[in-house]
Formats: C-alpha cells, sequence, structure tokens
C-alpha cells in the first residue's frame, strides 16, 4: 500500500514538471514568435541607413567588417540618429540571423525589474513571482541581445552582466544555478560613458568590455547631402502606408531640408515627411517651413563644434594628455589615436601633458 502511495506522489511529482516546462516552452514561443515579427516588421526600415555620404559609407563599412564576427559591439549617436537600425543591421548580416534579435531599452524598465526583466527570476524570488520566469538573454540564446541605452543601467545589473561578458553565464533572480548562454552583445548609448565613468555612474570594467568595436554613428547634420536621398525613401514608404500616389518633392522643399539643423535627427526628418504627406494634396510634396524650427544649420553646425571641441578637451584633460592605451584619451571616446589627432588638429588643441 505504502508502495502504491509512493508511486502516486512520484507520478504527480513528474507530471507537475511537465506541466511546468511545457508552461515555459509556451512562453518561451508565444515570446519568439513575437520577437520574430518585429524583426520581420523593421527589416524594411534598414533602408534608411542609406546615402552616399562619406560619414554613412564608413557607418556602412563599419558594419560589414563586423558583422560576421562574434565581437561586442558598442554604437554611439544622438537620438534618433537610427543605432538600432544598425544593430539590426550587423543581426541580419551576421551568423545568428536565424535566431533572434532581442531589444531591451535600459531606459525603459523599471530598476527594480530590469534584473528580472534581463536574467529571468525563478517562483517565489520576490513578491509576485508565482512562476519561473525566462529573461532576455535566454530568449537571445544563439542569437543577439541588444541593450539600448546601456548608460542607464543599474550599477548592480552592470556587475551581473560584466559577469555574462566574462563567463558567459548567468542566473536567474532568486536561481543558484548558472545557465550557459550563447548570445552575442550589441549595446548603444547617447550618452558620453567615458564621462559616466569618471563620475562614478557607470563601471570602468564594463565600459572597456563593452568598448570592443565602437561604431559612432553621425548626426544628420554632418550628412545633410543624403537628405534627399532619405527624403525619397520616406516619401515611397508614406505612399504605401498611406496609400497615397505623391510621386516627387517640390525642389523649393527639398532645399528647404537640406538647409535644416536636424535636431531631431533622421527620426525629426521621417515625422516631417509623414506630417507632409498627411497634409499633401496633390502629386508633388511641399514643406512647410513653419514646421522647422528657425536655427540655421550655419548655427548648429558652430554649436557642435563647440562641443566636439570641449568633449576632446575633458578627454585630454582625464588622461592627462595621454592619447594610447586603455587609460587614454582615444579609448575614452571610442576613436582611434589618428582620428583623435585629426580632431586636435581641426580644433587647435595642442599635444602634450595637461
Amino acid at each position: 500500500m505504502q508502495s502504491d502511495t509512493d508511486d502516486r506522489d512520484v507520478l504527480f511529482a513528474l507530471l507537475h514538471v511537465l506541466a511546468l516546462e511545457r508552461a515555459e516552452l509556451h512562453a518561451r514561443l508565444k515570446n519568439e514568435a513575437r520577437y520574430f515579427q518585429d524583426e520581420i516588421r523593421h527589416e524594411r526600415d534598414l533602408r534608411t541607413l542609406t546615402g552616399d555620404s562619406h560619414a554613412i559609407r564608413e557607418v556602412r563599412r563599419a558594419i560589414q567588417q563586423v558583422a560576421r564576427t562574434d565581437s561586442t559591439v558598442l554604437i554611439l549617436g544622438e537620438t534618433g540618429t537610427g543605432k538600432e537600425l544598425v544593430a539590426r543591421a550587423i543581426h541580419q548580416l551576421s551568423a545568428r540571423r536565424e535566431r533572434l534579435l532581442i531589444t531591451v531599452n535600459c531606459a525603459a524598465l523599471n530598476p527594480s525589474i530590469l534584473t528580472s526583466e534581463l536574467f529571468g527570476h525563478e517562483a517565489g524570488a520576490f513578491t509576485g513571482a508565482v512562476r519561473r520566469r525566462i529573461g532576455r538573454f535566454e530568449l537571445a540564446q544563439g542569437g543577439t541581445l541588444f541593450l539600448d541605452e546601456i548608460g542607464e543601467l543599474p550599477f548592480d545589473a552592470q556587475v551581473m552582466l560584466l559577469r555574462v561578458l566574462q563567463e558567459r553565464v548567468i542566473e536567474r533572480v532568486g536561481g543558484n544555478e548558472p545557465i550557459a548562454v550563447d548570445v552575442r552583445i550589441i549595446a548603444a548609448t547617447n550618452q558620453d560613458l567615458a564621462t559616466s565613468v569618471a563620475g562614478g555612474r557607470f563601471r570602468s570594467d564594463l565600459f572597456y568590455r563593452m568598448n570592443v568595436f565602437p561604431i559612432a554613428v553621425p548626426p544628420l547634420r554632418e550628412r545633410l547631402d543624403d537628405i534627399g536621398d532619405l527624403a525619397r525613401h520616406f516619401l515611397h514608404q508614406f505612399n504605401r502606408r498611406l496609400s497615397r500616389r505623391v510621386a516627387t518633392i517640390e525642389p523649393e522643399s527639398l532645399r528647404l531640408l537640406q538647409s535644416y539643423s536636424w535636431p531631431g535627427n533622421v527620426r525629426e526628418l521621417e515625422n516631417i515627411m509623414e506630417r507632409s504627406m498627411i497634409v499633401a494634396t496633390c502629386d508633388t510634396l511641399r514643406i512647410d517651413a513653419s514646421w522647422l524650427a528657425t536655427k540655421s544649420v550655419n548655427h548648429a553646425r558652430r554649436d557642435w563644434k563647440e562641443i566636439e571641441r570641449q568633449t576632446v578637451t575633458a578627454a585630454l584633460e582625464r588622461s592627462q594628455g595621454k592619447i594610447y592605451g586603455p587609460n587614454g584619451a582615444a579609448a575614452a571616446l571610442g576613436l582611434k589615436p589618428s582620428t583623435l589627432y585629426g580632431k586636435m588638429r581641426k580644433h587647435a588643441i595642442p599635444r602634450g601633458p595637461r
């Protein structure tokens, strides 16, 4: 009799485990399906990396160089420049393209749940954790994890991310079993991470781990020659999306777009084009000049030149004039030493200890 009871207990335990595994598999497949749909929807958006300016050609060249490796990539650039599009291009050109690209916006998630979102949690790990949850790292197994706005990552999560980069293992919150992960990391930020390191807001060891292959995405004001190609791309895109038949852009409107400073970068251009397409009444698109800010492109270029000069000077002061090496100003800025020397010459910044 006791044996029959023991057998039933074992059977019920096995059925419980199988039910948990089935629920976990269902959740994983549901999430994977959602992410695959996101990738299909965004695939066409890679064309917004179009253009023939030197700046965007350099970005495309860097993407092609690093895509077929598993190296960690740090994408730098202002808000609205297309950093996520660069991450998607790298993933789609990589050997991991058949697996998922999982995106995490580190600034959008509550810091109290970010660790659970990244690494998952076990049932009972905290109040409300009624069942095991698979984190983004496990969802990205065999694929790519894109950490957007990584400068906003809380300090405790930075420690855990550093361990993943070093050991390629994670632990779920509330768990003590290491889980091996095969995930390629791509991160992006609009912040100066070197300044965050100096201010104690970002770990220096994590910064150097992330800064293996930096790609700087230029702001739109530095690639004004691409405005025409981008505007025509958005015209065709919104023709499809809005069921319109606008054939071309008024020459004067195109000159207006090319004379504007674009503080919101490509995202602002996209919004202006969509708004113009909505109100268009004929087959030639006209841009309303009142929708653009009044600041001239020449004024914006002067402002940006001063910002760049101040950033280079601050990095040189922190490194006491040192250019090369892991503690040099070039590494802190994510630049090649030769590029940094070029910027120093452009701004007439002297060499030597500061």
